[in-house]
């Protein structure tokens, strides 16, 4: 063994041995034993778009009545673009109460996600997905995941135009292995005297997860700055003439790791539409090539642009692609949030966007969502888009199905959303606790109580529907992006979070710590004071991240590495 593969990290090996991400799933899944899988088919497993998870609600109970953990799988469904049709909404629904726990989670990537799927049933959902004309494949894992677009349900052309582009990356990216479709599928395997290739990835794919998002300004609702990968459109005279291209945006960190850090990404040129997808491969290609695979904590695309500059992988990236991309052509972010209520399209059709707390589509007692939104699929002649921002859009409405559509909205209660508070339509939780195994504290289940609790003092402060961008996570991997929000709560330990502000209204900042280790109770306590500032202090049109800042409350983050640096010698007074 050479000095070098010594030095690789574990998962490396698990690749090169899977035999194109086979392993010894099959069998895995064939043994009735166990509600689990074999160690190494856990890191397999994410390629094929699920991971095993248990309901840690209950760990301690099953553990002193000596049981096996609650074993479950989460799935995750690819959605390029977030563009989904009545039909697969339904069976999306269907699936939800046949093999999940009933709800759907819409993540922030624009994707559905089932949680609490039992092994036994893990391939016959995924078998049914399939037949839903969508997939999981490449969901999850050290590849390409799923391709996000603006929604932009108010600019129809350009949309189909970035709409068609997500699609054709997620298609060009697609591991080429034929293990998904033997597994899952029952496809017919390939025979052991044939070569497999990966023809992009190759046997070991990429050193770690890759994203890849499409904006249109001036509306940011993608996180650009958090991908691996954006295009930004640019629009000239009402027609899409090409894309600036950035990279090395990243959103992940390890708390006590001054080496890891979240970053946004840097812009290295512009391409024409025809362009883009042969940028998307060259760009995923030195990265593959020059991405750290010993250190998995640094083997972001942030962290190889970081210790090599942008200007080194601009011209690599130039040497790759056989031509240079031209120069940054200018554009304008406002905000990174959604439009709710109803818009009209340039085609005459209308588009209806609905606020879903913390991304959970379900049935309560007092709000039956998951039961309206069935109802309109069913009569719903256009499309259903999910936002970056875990939201939903009754898309491209037309005028002979609005009026019924419209019934229902009301007839349900959907109208109601419109009525939140701006902090809670800016608002992105996690799922964390009780299924993700990283999350040391809660998230989804925590966070709409603490804007409640926000809540009186936005009125106090009279600005109960001022948008500021509030999230929260249970661990530092930033699934929910906290580290680009105004107000950002990052678990810590059991019952603490470190608290975050100033990030950028637009998602072009990223925000800085303002106490660590803060007692969940105490938040909101912690809050009150800055937002009555605010409300008072405030200049004209001034965003809260950006009143902290002037305030002197956090000082801004430059880039990624001065994340950690030059926290005010007051923040843990």
């Amino acid at each position: 063994m050479s000095e070098d593969s010594k030095k690789l990290h574990p998962n490396e090996g698990i690749k090169t041995r899977s035999n194109f991400l086979r392993g010894t799933i099959a069998e895995g899944l064939a043994d009735l034993s166990t509600g689990q899988l074999a160690t190494d088919d856990l890191q397999l497993i994410k390629f094929h778009g699920t991971y095993q998870q248990d309901d840690r609600d209950i760990r301690a109970e099953r553990r002193a009545k000596k049981l096996e953990k609650a074993y479950s799988f989460m799935i995750r469904i690819r959605v390029p673009g977030g563009v989904a049709t009545p039909k697969q909404w339904l069976e999306t629904d269907r699936l939800a109460h046949d093999y999940a726990n009933g709800t759907i989670k819409l993540t922030t990537r624009q994707a559905f996600q089932f949680h609490g799927i039992i092994k036994t049933n893990l391939k016959q959902t995924i078998k049914e997905i399939n037949d839903t004309a969508m997939d999981t494949i490449a969901a999850c894992g050290d590849v390409n995941r799923n391709v996000m677009c603006n929604p932009n349900p108010f600019q129809s052309q350009v949309h189909a135009e970035i709409l068609k582009l997500s699609q054709d990356i997620s298609d060009h990216l697609t591991p080429a292995t034929r293990a998904y479709h033997e597994i899952w599928l029952d496809g017919e395997k390939v025979e052991s005297s044939k070569e497999e290739v990966e023809p992009i990835y190759g046997k070991t794919y990429l050193p770690r997860k890759f994203k890849i998002a499409i904006a249109v300004p001036p509306s940011n609702d993608v996180d650009i700055h958090a991908n691996d990968l954006s295009f930004i459109a640019i629009v000239e005279e009402g027609k899409l003439v090409g894309y600036n291209v950035a990279v090395g945006g990243g959103m992940g960190m390890t708390h006590g790791a001054e080496d890891t850090f979240p970053r946004i990404a840097d812009i290295i040129g512009f391409c024409t539409p025809e362009q883009a997808v042969d940028v998307s491969e060259k760009v995923v290609l030195v990265q593959r090539d020059f991405g750290n695979r010993v250190e998995r904590k640094n083997a972001r695309l942030k962290y190889t642009i970081n210790d090599r500059s942008a200007d080194w992988f601009r011209d690599k990236v130039n040497e790759y692609l056989g031509y240079d991309l031209q120069p940054e052509r200018g554009y304008h972010f406002e905000s990174n949030g959604d439009r709710f209520g109803w818009v009209y399209g340039e085609d005459g059709r209308s588009h209806y966007t609905l606020f879903v707390q913390g991304g959970r589509v379900l049935d309560t007692p007092e709000y039956k969502m998951m039961t309206a939104l069935r109802e309109i699929a069913k009569v719903h002649d256009g499309d259903f888009r999910l936002t970056a921002n875990q939201n939903l859009v009754i898309a491209n409405v037309s005028s002979w199905s609005q009026a019924e559509i419209e019934r229902l909205i009301k007839h349900y209660g959907l109208d109601k959303a419109g009525q939140e508070s701006g902090l809670r339509r800016s608002s992105i939780a996690c799922v964390a606790l009780p299924t993700c195994a990283l999350a040391l504290t809660e998230a989804e289940r925590y966070l709409p109580t603490v804007i409640t609790e926000l809540e009186e003092v936005l009125e106090q402060a009279g600005i109960r529907h001022d948008d500021i961008v509030i999230r929260m996570t249970g661990c530092p991997n930033g699934c929910g992006r906290p580290f680009l929000a105004e107000i950002g709560f990052v678990g810590r330990a059991p019952g603490k979070y470190n608290v975050y502000l100033g990030g950028g209204h637009a998602g072009d900042r990223l925000s800085k710590m303002y106490r660590e280790a803060y007692p969940e109770d105490k938040l909101v306590e912690l809050l009150t004071p800055i937002i009555l500032d605010y409300g008072k202090a405030r200049n004209e049109g001034e965003k809260f991240g950006d009143f902290v800042i002037r305030a002197g409350y956090v000082e801004a983050t430059v880039n990624g590495p001065d994340f950690h640096l030059n926290i005010k010698k007051d923040a843990f007074a």
